[in-house]
């Protein structure tokens, strides 16, 4: 069923653990923190090379290239570069693009760790947790495969505040592209333009690119991010429920509607409640 859509410049989803919609105007997030995680020995001896690397959920290819390149104490782009000789075990439909694969987790450095062997560990991990019944069969369930599996709960990593809402956002998503409305979700335009802070203006929703899901009907080509398990297993079992949109209107309160006059008056109180966070200008 077609159903209209209301204005672009009045929607925005929220980007995880940010406020990220507003009516009119700019939207603003802060950058996420891009620093590897590492573990190494804590005895004060002479050997204080990492011991192990931790991947966040969420974190874009990008970041665990630079992460890498840092622990490996290589130059700035070599993890990048080595994709070519990598031999990644992808799925087709990525295109040799390892965005989605890259599985979020703690991973050992052995003394002779590459960039190469890293990356692989990475993707054979996500091969074996993607891969298995549960998400495959769920994926099956809903009509996709699992890179589309793999591709949503990218974006639900991105937008959910809590894994509380998680299944919530999975379900707008499902109950949009079902009724062929477009996703316009701020985290796809914001990984299109290769940012992580968020200034969404109305010239942003118009740039020509797949993953400017405000003008791009369905997902984007791939994953925005390395999603985890929490985020997987919504995407394969979304709460039940008829929401289209969603608005942070302050910390812990994530709004879910289906009624467009609702979300109309949740984007008006967090718009009030962001006046009220703002400081007077100065004379």
């Amino acid at each position: 069923m077609q159903m209209n859509t209301p204005p672009r410049s009045t929607i925005r989803m929220t980007r995880r653990g940010r406020f990220v919609l507003i009516a009119t105007g700019a939207v603003v997030a802060a950058t996420a923190v891009a620093v590897p995680l590492l573990t190494a020995d804590g005895g004060g001896g002479e050997d204080t090379r990492p011991r192990t690397l931790v991947i966040p959920e969420g974190w874009r290819a990008g970041q665990v290239y630079d992460a890498v390149d840092k622990t490996l104490a290589l130059p700035a782009g070599s993890t990048r570069k080595s994709l070519d000789k990598a031999g990644l075990k992808l799925p087709n439909d990525a295109e040799g693009n390892p965005e989605g694969y890259l599985f979020p987790a703690t991973y050992p450095l052995p003394e002779k760790a590459t960039p190469e062997s890293l990356l692989s560990s990475m993707v054979e991990t996500a091969n074996k947790r993607f891969n298995g019944a549960p998400i495959a069969a769920g994926a099956q369930r809903n009509a996709m495969n699992v890179y589309q599996a793999v591709t949503i709960a990218s974006i639900v990593q991105a937008e959910a505040a809590t894994r509380a809402d998680m299944g919530k956002v999975a379900r707008v998503v499902f109950n949009r592209l079902e009724r062929g409305m477009p996703l316009q979700m701020d985290s796809t335009i914001n990984y299109g333009l290769n940012r992580s802070t968020l200034k969404t203006s109305e010239s942003d929703t118009r740039i020509d690119s797949p993953y400017n899901s405000y003008q791009r009907m369905g997902l984007p080509p791939t994953p925005i991010d390395n999603p985890g398990e929490e985020a997987m297993r919504a995407a394969i079992n979304p709460t039940p429920g008829d929401w289209l949109y969603f608005v942070t209107v302050k910390p812990g309160d994530t709004r879910f509607t289906a009624n467009y006059d609702e979300h109309l008056r949740n984007v008006d109180e967090f718009n009030a409640n962001q006046k009220k966070a703002s400081p007077a200008p100065t004379k």
